[in-house]
């Protein structure tokens, strides 16, 4: 039966005991489908190129309306004369994998698996409360540079976040902030330029997204005051019990070496050699181990063996720095606020920033890239040539201070001279 499919011509539509096709007279191919369960659904009937006939439901009739549905049929029709298969790429559309699923397969991956553990863990908590919750549903093939740069401003403006329990003494306080959406899609452009190369997606859009930048240095302490003061304070928090002797020792050893947290935190007797007087941390215990696949070495100044040489005796295996019991490698992060805050020291600063303290001194005492690159252990030269630029800026403005006060010092002898003079001539 053809005539122009309506509300009135669908009304109409009985199949009695078999299903029944109205065909609409303005739009070729686009019909109803009329079941004797009494359920109706707008078809829309073609052939391919190769002249296979196919037919693609549209909707059922109440979802869509007469309209709506032609509407999509005169879609379809068009795909047809460009040489499309409508029906191929819905059956292919429902195949693809969303950025969920991606991000479920990076996770299993053996890139994922060559992290440290504590990257994995944080990159697992950017993925579950950011990524995921944002775009988790959307297909990856269909991921656009717009997506992406909606995801950092809902990162930014807080959008996720949130204040959970993890446990019976844990908790994740997840925070907005340009920061935090910054990590969160270089993250992203990790992930799915790991999928590129699976050929899971054809590209990466997160590629050329502008996140902003974390600026050259992190917080630092830049005067021994400085120094002196966390020193005290970690000594009285300890002496009046407020913080165990473990996590103090831990603090200073950081202080003391430039050693990243999760190196002295996670570190073994296995790793000490106190008469050599060195750490020395297997590839698969340092940041840019698994890259490098090489040992990481960590000279021990004299203060940081007497630290670790008192800490109680362990197997091999066991922590230099023993953790509460039932938990895993020491945790910092709490009583490092409460030394910072008791302190006095710049707001921000965290654990990491000791690290780069460490390397802006070292600089301005005069070492060059390549031996801040080997103490600190970092992988490229221009990471460590940022602190030798950072001295040298310094040196040039403690130069500029120290002449600015020989000028003023210098300003008042001319103007005695000058006086002088005048009055001889006279």
């Amino acid at each position: 039966m053809a005539t122009k499919i309506t509300k009135r011509s669908v009304d109409a539509a009985e199949p009695g005991g078999k299903p029944v096709f109205v065909w609409d007279t303005e739009v070729k191919g686009f019909g109803l489908l009329a079941l004797p369960t009494g359920v109706k659904s707008y078809v829309f009937q073609y052939r391919t190129s190769e002249g296979k006939s196919r037919r693609a439901t549209i909707g059922k009739h109440g979802a869509l309306t007469p309209d709506q549905a032609r509407v999509k049929a005169r879609e379809m029709q068009r795909k047809v004369s460009d040489g499309a298969d409508p029906l191929e790429e819905r059956q292919e559309a429902r195949k693809a994998v969303t950025v969920g699923e991606v991000l479920d397969l990076y996770l299993a991956s053996a890139k994922f698996a060559e992290k440290a553990p504590s990257t994995q863990a944080i990159d697992r908590g950017r993925i579950n409360r950011h990524l995921r919750p944002l775009l988790g549903r959307k297909l990856a093939g269909k991921l656009t540079q717009e997506d992406v740069r909606r995801t950092f401003g809902k990162i930014r403006d807080g959008k996720t976040a949130a204040d959970e329990k993890t446990g019976p003494r844990g908790r994740a306080i997840v925070k907005g902030g340009d920061g935090t959406a910054r990590m969160a899609v270089r993250l992203l452009r990790a992930i799915l330029q790991w999928a590129h190369s699976e050929g899971l997606v054809s590209s990466n859009p997160a590629v050329g997204v502008r996140v902003g930048s974390d600026g050259e240095r992190d917080i630092i302490l830049e005067s021994s005051d400085q120094y002196a003061e966390l020193f005290r304070t970690i000594q009285r928090m300890e002496d009046e019990q407020r913080i165990r002797s473990q996590v103090a020792d831990a603090v200073r050893v950081i202080a003391l070496t430039g050693a990243r947290r999760s190196e002295i935190t996670a570190l073994r007797w296995q790793h000490v050699d106190l008469k050599a007087g060195v750490l020395t941390l297997p590839p698969t215990s340092h940041k840019t181990g698994r890259k490098t696949g090489k040992p990481r070495v960590i000279g021990l100044p004299s203060a940081a063996q007497a630290i670790i040489a008192a800490q109680a005796d362990g197997k091999p295996e066991d922590y230099v720095f023993t953790p509460a019991k039932g938990e895993g490698p020491l945790a910092l992060a709490k009583p490092w606020r409460m030394i910072r805050q008791e302190a006095g020291l710049p707001e921000g600063i965290g654990l990491h920033g000791l690290r780069h303290s460490l390397a802006s001194h070292m600089a301005m005492q005069g070492a060059q890239a390549a031996e801040i690159m080997t103490a600190l252990g970092h992988r490229q030269l221009a990471t460590a040539q940022k602190y030798v630029h950072w001295a040298q800026d310094k040196r040039a403005a403690l130069a500029e201070d120290a002449a600015a006060h020989i000028t003023a010092a210098m300003g008042g002898v001319q103007r005695s001279v000058i006086t002088r003079d005048a009055v001889k001539s006279k």
